[in-house]
């Protein structure tokens, strides 16, 4: 798909705009709830434990998707006066690479973190540095490994149908697009999305006869198929039919849909927890913080 200097086949500059101004409050609530979340892990003592550090992992990771949300939001509202994509072929690279890489450390940051907390919950052994340290590595490696391989050939980015970001280019139904997609669905996908719901169901099963766990056990795997599951389905579809046959609005709205996944995993993971409620708290009142240490 090459750079386009008028606006895309469906689009208008009000629709363009549109998608534009949506993209920047998701990328900001993002972007500030998150932010909020790792500078309350970096200066509250309390949260600096294994267990937050799998949530720290995650908030990163969205700030990531936020970050590239606010490149194409940036993206749509120069491509009314600009009409082309104003970074460049490799920008567009580096685009795709960037949000893949960070769209799957949050789906496996998300099962990592189901598996801690039914570790926490579920055994008698505290969830220790060292296993926290290298699930954390692991998910950002794995994640960087499968956002290379279309760099190299397996998989391939391209614009989105709206030209102002850059995604796995679906629009090709040949064998090196359906190998690397249903391989890296599997990996990414499926199998996270597995653990996230089997862990949820045996702390369920565990501890329905003592009380509820402290968390919500329904939420994460909800989001997961909500954020994520249209991007699923849009992919599968491209795999086996032709996607032209879908509008390229209709189209853009997985995309959408998908970066509201950091400002969900935010409400859901820290400020639906009283412990980070109170570190957020205290970065916000800092003055507060310091009498309270002084006492």
């Amino acid at each position: 798909m090459a750079e386009s200097r008028s606006l895309p086949a469906g689009f208008g500059e009000l629709e363009v705009l549109a998608v534009g101004t949506v993209l920047m409050v998701e990328a900001l609530s993002g972007l500030s709830l998150n932010s909020l979340t790792i500078l309350s892990f970096c200066k509250n003592l309390e949260l600096r434990t294994p267990t937050h550090l799998l949530v720290v992992s995650l908030a990163l990771a969205d700030s990531g998707i936020s970050l590239n949300a606010l490149i194409s939001a940036t993206s749509s509202l120069l491509r009314v006066s600009h009409r082309h994509w104003p970074y460049g072929s490799d920008g567009c690279q580096a685009h795709g690479f960037q949000g893949f890489a960070t769209a799957l450390a949050s789906i496996c940051s998300s099962a990592a973190i189901a598996w801690g907390r039914y570790h926490h919950y579920c055994t008698s052994s505290r969830l220790a540095w060292n296993t926290a340290v290298s699930l954390v590595l692991f998910v950002w490696l794995s994640s960087a490994f499968w956002a290379a391989l279309p760099l190299l050939g397996w998989g391939h980015y391209d614009y989105e149908p709206l030209g102002t970001c850059c995604t796995l280019d679906y629009s090709r139904r040949d064998r090196n697009f359906t190998s690397f997609l249903f391989t890296m669905a599997f990996f990414n996908f499926v199998l996270p999305l597995f653990i996230t719901l089997t862990s949820y169901r045996l702390m369920e099963q565990k501890l329905g006869k003592t009380g509820h766990p402290q968390v919500n056990t329904t939420l994460p795997a909800r989001t997961l198929m909500l954020c994520w599951g249209p991007y699923a389905l849009l992919y599968l579809y491209a795999a086996v039919m032709d996607v032209t046959s879908i509008s390229p609005k209709l189209q853009m709205v997985p995309a959408l849909i998908a970066k509201m996944a950091p400002t969900i995993n935010a409400v859901n993971y820290a400020l639906g927890s009283e412990m980070v409620q109170r570190g957020i708290w205290q970065c916000l009142s800092p003055q507060r913080s310091e009498r309270d240490h002084a006492q």
